[in-house]
């Protein structure tokens, strides 16, 4: 009864405020009616409120309760707000007074029983502290709060088979998944990125992969046409189907969901025929500006016995697709290790596989475990997820429709299953960073791989502190770790490599496991000077060895930090007497390490019954960069940095670096052509030498010619310009016939001249009478046919008279006698006689040109 009066007393002093700050005027600074209450937008309705307020206060002075007219309804100071802690505060009403300060949950729930118990009395709660708020003096403005609806922005994934898709989210093994979800959450889902499935073909046309095919990146080589669709002439030709649906399932209401299920999808369809070098090298760059990854589920037979690989132009394509795939940022090749554990195989005896230009995953099962069919590898990058034993879980993906199949399949098994997993993580990894180029890639997955199996995978630390596993490489990759590393990676800088070898020997191999060959050989500081080579990548030892059974043997290097790699492993099933001509063995064991010291590369036979085996040569090949090791290490510690994921928005974001300068190669001349060019070069040579030998002491006559046409040719241009200044059509005439080449007097200045002992002044461009007082025959006409006389420098030495017989008959009937001068570069005074035998002088001229006019 007590409480029950308790409670009537309570609101009963409740109405009486309420009524009494009901006379209480609220005016702002001109009198007039302002509140200070700032309210939710009206179209904002399904936010429940609380008794909490944000209080602004004018000054920092603030007190730790806010009393109303009544002790028991006062507002208590909870929590400052965020940075604003000087200022802006939360205060709220509480029912007791020993609750946690700040809890604001149980505050939220206490006020929600309130409103749900009582919705009016808490309303009159509400305009109960609002109108005290409006009146306090230190109160600038408030605003109610109320608890807000926000959802978690996960992904919801409604494809019928997605709970059993345990790779991508594995709910009965914690951590046995590629960790994929946290990256959807973020919307990376491979936007933006072509996978290329080089398989038997992809049915592009099954409701779970049609919206994400890219017919623009695809081909079918077998068919030499656009339509990659399997053939269901075979039954397994579903192969190709089944790994483009882990890389980009679209996520929908049909079977399960690739891993990038945004992404792009092309097919490629090249196994379902006879495979040749060229069709693999097509294949390799087919469309190479379109795809941006080539998934690779296959590779030479898994026998345990064969050594096979990309045949020369296949591996000529896969250097020309790094080089300029993807714009120059080079294509991603993910190939599959294999699947001849079974029978003791090693992908180091598979090309693809060991090439430095792939990314080489194998497969562990749900629970990490080496499956029995993987195949061990030095050069193995690392590992994904895929089918195991009987009782283990198999790989959920699409399926073809062809040959009543379901259109979804739970058996997807082998490292063919593995590799597109790969492949899609990459594709998430390219679209939060478009720019990572091919060595980008393989440095992220080694630098985020996990270990797994850690008691019986034979883990080893190498010198530069990572850890690699012959049968899980660098270990486990995970989706989350990729793509906040992607996120912050800078671009490693170019590739470089050191080579050293030994040919045209004949080393016995010794016939004991005891007793192994051992070649030694160290590098120094100065070897590889000038290389840039300051940490290294792959390591490649390239043999010739005749055995009489190549299984037997087996090759391990160790490089000079003491990492020893398995190179080459026993095989019991090869009894081939082939041994190795020029095959490549590579590991990438060595990542990271310092390249000098002592390399070592023992070779041991365990065979007892057949012939020796001998080394016909050897090679070996440092390939690295110019990353030193501190900056090596640096990487790896923004990378786990990173890991938190506090890059992953799109308001962090690094500047992306033009794509590495690589030269086109050349195209190769065969040897008929290069001959023909050294022998046509030989011969234009020859002929250069010649005709500028011959310009030397040769063709004088010639140059001089040549100088006094170019003097003639002077000359003309000054008169001309003159002619042009004085407006004189005399050297106008004399400069057009200068550079015509035609004969005419020239005088360029005023000369005397004797002829029959008289002086006559010559000016320029003048005829000159031959007989005193001839009134017929003046300086400016010509009278009657004259023949021409030429005087030739030849002919005219320093004061020598040039006779003439000229007779009465030697001018017409007119009696005109005249002659004209040219100059044409005499040097010194010379005599000539005038047409009566009179010597004539000429002071300091050119040459003289004597004619007789007709």
């Amino acid at each position: 009864m007590s409480r029950i009066m308790s409670t009537a007393f309570h609101q009963c002093l409740i109405y009486l405020l309420m009524l009494a700050n009901t006379f209480q005027p609220i005016t702002g600074e001109a009198g007039k009616s302002k509140r200070k209450k700032i309210s939710l937008p009206s179209h904002i309705t399904d936010h429940q409120p609380v008794l909490c307020w944000i209080l602004r206060f004018r000054d920092e002075v603030y007190n730790k309760t806010i009393f109303t007219n009544h002790k028991q309804l006062n507002l208590t100071y909870s929590n400052s707000v965020g940075e604003f802690h000087k200022d802006h505060h939360v205060y709220c009403h509480t029912f007791d007074e020993t609750a946690q300060r700040g809890n604001f949950t149980e505050l939220q729930k206490s006020h929600d029983k309130l409103r749900q118990d009582n919705q009016r009395h808490f309303n009159k709660l509400v305009d109960t502290f609002e109108n005290h708020l409006e009146i306090h003096p230190n109160v600038k403005w408030y605003s109610q709060e109320t608890v807000r609806s926000r959802q978690k922005r996960s992904i919801e994934i409604y494809d019928p088979y997605f709970h059993r898709q345990w790779h991508l989210v594995n709910r009965q093994i914690v951590n046995m998944d590629i960790n994929v979800t946290g990256v959807w959450e973020r919307n990376i889902t491979g936007h933006g990125v072509t996978v290329a499935v080089v398989d038997d073909g992809v049915e592009w046309t099954n409701k779970d992969l049609q919206e994400n095919y890219n017919y623009l990146g695809s081909w079918d080589l077998n068919d030499d046409d656009p339509d990659p669709m399997p053939s269901d002439s075979k039954v397994n030709n579903h192969h190709g189907t089944r790994c483009a649906g882990e890389i980009a399932a679209v996520a929908n209401d049909i079977c399960g969901v690739g891993v990038a299920y945004n992404s792009k999808i092309s097919g490629l369809r090249v196994l379902d025929g006879p495979m040749t070098d060229s069709l693999e090298a097509t294949a390799f760059n087919k469309k190479m500006q379109v795809n941006d990854v080539y998934s690779c589920s296959w590779g030479p037979d898994d026998d345990g016995k064969t050594v096979d690989g990309p045949h020369i132009m296949a591996a000529k394509a896969m250097k020309f697709g790094v080089d300029f795939g993807r714009k120059g940022y080079g294509s991603i090749f993910v190939v599959a290790s294999g699947n001849g554990g079974r029978h003791h195989d090693n992908c180091n005896y598979d090309g693809y596989a060991n090439s430095i230009y792939t990314v080489t995953i194998g497969a562990v099962d749900e629970i990490g475990h080496m499956p029995y069919y993987a195949e061990e590898c030095a050069s193995m990058l690392g590992v994904t997820f895929s089918s195991g034993k009987a009782n283990n879980r198999d790989i959920v993906t699409t399926d073809w429709t062809k040959r009543n199949g379901a259109g979804c399949t739970e058996r997807h098994t082998g490292t063919s299953a593995a590799a597109p997993l790969a492949a899609g993580m990459i594709a998430l990894m390219l679209q939060v960073r478009p720019c990572l180029t091919w060595r980008d890639v393989q440095y992220i997955i080694i630098l985020t791989a996990l270990k797994v199996d850690v008691d019986v995978a034979h883990w080893q630390k190498n010198g530069a502190g990572l850890y690699h596993s012959h049968k899980h490489g660098f270990g486990l990759l995970k989706a989350w770790r990729l793509v906040n590393a992607a996120k912050i990676w800078e671009t490693v800088p170019w590739i470089t490599s050191f080579s050293y070898g030994v040919k045209d020997i004949n080393l016995q191999i010794p016939k004991n496991n005891k007793t192994p060959l051992v070649i030694q050989h160290t590098i120094s500081e100065d070897a590889v000077q000038g290389y840039d080579l300051y940490i290294l990548e792959y390591v490649q030892v390239t043999v010739t060895i005749t055995h009489p059974v190549r299984g037997k043997l087996s090759l391990k290097l160790t490089c000079p930090s003491g990492t020893n790699s398995v190179i080459g492993a026993e095989r019991a099933l090869d009894r081939s007497d082939a041994g190795f001509s020029d095959w490549t063995f590579s590991t990438v064991r060595c990542w990271g390490e310092q390249p000098v010291g002592k390399w070592i590369i023992t070779i041991t036979d365990s065979d007892t019954e057949k012939g020796f085996g001998y080394v016909k040569k050897w090679r070996l090949r440092l390939f690295g960069t110019p990353l030193t090791p501190a900056d090596f290490q640096d990487k790896r510690k923004k990378i786990e940095e990173a890991m938190s994921g506090i890059y992953l928005n799109d308001s962090f974001s690094l500047p992306c670096l033009p794509p590495p300068v690589t030269s086109k190669p050349d195209v190769p001349f065969t040897i008929k052509t290069l001959k023909i060019l050294v022998l046509a070069s030989a011969f234009c040579m020859f002929m250069a030498v010649y005709e500028t030998f011959e310009y030397i002491f040769c063709y004088n006559e010639e140059k001089r010619e040549h100088q006094r046409r170019m003097e003639l040719a002077l000359r003309a241009h000054d008169l001309s310009q003159n002619a042009a200044n004085h407006d004189s059509n005399d050297e106008v005439t004399e400069s057009t016939s200068l550079l015509q080449g035609e004969e005419m007097t020239v005088m360029n200045s005023t000369q005397e001249v004797m002829l029959d002992g008289s002086n006559y002044i010559i000016d320029d461009l003048q005829t000159v009478d031959l007989e005193n007082n001839d009134t017929n025959c003046d300086m400016h006409q010509n009278h009657g046919d004259c023949d021409s006389i030429v005087v030739d420098s030849a002919s005219v030495s320093n004061n020598q008279t040039l006779p003439t017989d000229v007779d009465d008959d030697f001018c017409s009937s007119s009696g005109d006698k005249t002659a004209k001068f040219e100059s044409l570069s005499l040097s010194e005074e010379v005599e000539v006689p005038s047409l009566n035998t009179a010597a004539s002088k000429v002071e300091q001229y050119d040459w003289l040109k004597y004619t007789k006019n007709r």
